[in-house]
């Protein structure tokens, strides 16, 4: 981790991604190669830096680094959303049986925000150079 540059920003923004496939099915054990791939490939196609992944079989922990342009909202629901098409094309017998009438992943998500500094720090630089 630590400071990323682009032409006109320096940032270091990470979020950690938690969601679960619909209904909470443990399937994700079956195709967690497929789908560690699918992963790999719509970061590096957005520009996103995978720092941790972890697939459960019933949910999936993704932290990852964002250039500050790019929405939390906007990140998940596009990883999401390519990632369940690619399983489907790729794993549509297995997944039929559950029925899952089409959907792959629940709507809801738990976003969290990381990065090398704790609040407290930053509260104190505030007000050192608050008066400044």
């Amino acid at each position: 981790m630590g400071e990323k540059r682009s032409n006109h920003t320096v940032y270091n923004v990470n979020y950690h991604f938690v969601w679960c496939p619909k209904y909470r099915h443990p399937i994700l054990g079956v195709i967690e190669d497929s789908l560690e791939s699918s992963f790999r490939e719509v970061c590096d196609e957005y520009n996103y830096e995978i720092l941790s992944l972890y697939i459960s079989p019933d949910h999936v922990h993704l932290f990852l680094s964002a250039h500050p342009k790019h929405a939390p909202s906007k990140i998940v629901r596009t990883v999401k959303s390519i990632t369940a098409r690619e399983m489907w094309q790729q794993h549509e017998p297995l997944l039929q049986e559950y029925r899952w009438g089409g959907g792959f992943w629940e709507e809801s998500y738990y976003v969290g925000t990381a990065g090398d500094v704790s609040t407290e720090t930053i509260e104190q630089y505030i007000e050192r150079t608050e008066h400044v």
